[in-house]
């Protein structure tokens, strides 16, 4: 026979605190949240006169606590280039398989139905038909695409397209375990000097193999996360382990295929929510 009488002692906030605390341990590990990251939370709890408090209340202080680590989202801004005269520059990796052409397309809708003037650039020639997919994307939006097969060509591509508010660079998704391939997207990088840099992951990375990727990116010191797929993940504590991990700003979500509409700048108070609440 199951013995009911702790679940029901939670349901009626009746527990001691270390239990509510062990209720919400689980509860975010069952959403894969780092290990550390989680007694980092609960040490706020606690810091936080949390020995008082009911189920309710500690859960509400939690949300607190992961909305500041989360933080504010920080989307393309093309304020800072009015100045300057020339145009934002942004390049996309991250593994292969996570959404960034589709992704990058949905950007590029966006800025082109805010009449801004888009420029899109591939150097995804690896992937079979890659090419052929962002350029139905262009001709949807009328947009030009410039195909680069070295990480040579790349700035001349970028000065061709001067007179654009906006260029979006595509990358081949890389194996950060094959180092041959790693270097090339390396050099390709640093040809660009890009005005910013979005590092994309799937929602439905592990922490594991999130632990891999952000030691791999390592070399970009200055990028923002954007995560894809969210309608495809039942849990995503990776994008509170990734802030933990990198320290960087998050940006925008996906959750379909859509384009532009299944995209959005993230909702830092439904991440959080989705992370700090039993699931029903």
């Amino acid at each position: 026979k199951v013995d009911t009488t702790k679940e029901e002692a939670f349901k009626e906030d009746a527990l001691p605190f270390e239990d509510n605390i062990a209720y919400l341990r689980r509860l975010l590990f069952e959403r894969d949240v780092e290990p550390k990251l989680i007694e980092k939370i609960l040490e706020k709890i606690r810091e936080r006169g949390g020995n008082s408090m009911k189920k309710e209340e500690m859960l509400s202080l939690s949300s607190k606590i992961m909305t500041l680590l989360v933080g504010e989202p920080q989307p393309i801004n093309l304020e800072v280039e009015k100045e300057q005269q020339k145009p934002h520059v942004v390049i996309f990796l991250g593994p292969t398989g996570v959404g960034k052409t589709t992704t990058l397309a949905k950007i590029a809708a966006d800025f082109t139905f805010k009449n801004k003037k888009v420029g899109l650039i591939t150097a995804d020639t690896y992937r079979i038909a890659a090419v052929e997919q962002l350029k139905t994307y262009a001709e949807i939006l009328n947009l030009q695409v410039t195909v680069v097969y070295s990480p040579g060509e790349i700035q001349e591509a970028v000065n061709k397209l001067s007179d654009k508010d906006l260029i979006l660079i595509d990358t081949a998704g890389r194996s950060h375990k094959n180092k041959a391939h790693f270097d090339e997207l390396k050099s390709l990088v640093s040809a660009v000097d890009a005005d910013e840099t979005f590092l994309v992951i799937n929602s439905n990375t592990s922490r594991i193999a999130l632990r891999e990727i952000v030691e791999y990116y390592a070399f970009v010191k200055d990028y923002k996360l954007l995560f894809t797929k969210l309608d495809e993940s039942p849990i995503c504590g990776i994008i509170l382990n990734a802030r933990y991990m990198t320290g960087k700003p998050i940006s925008y979500t996906t959750n379909g295929q859509s384009v532009p509409d299944d995209m959005s700048i993230a909702n830092v108070k439904q991440i959080v929510a989705d992370r700090s609440e039993e699931r029903r």
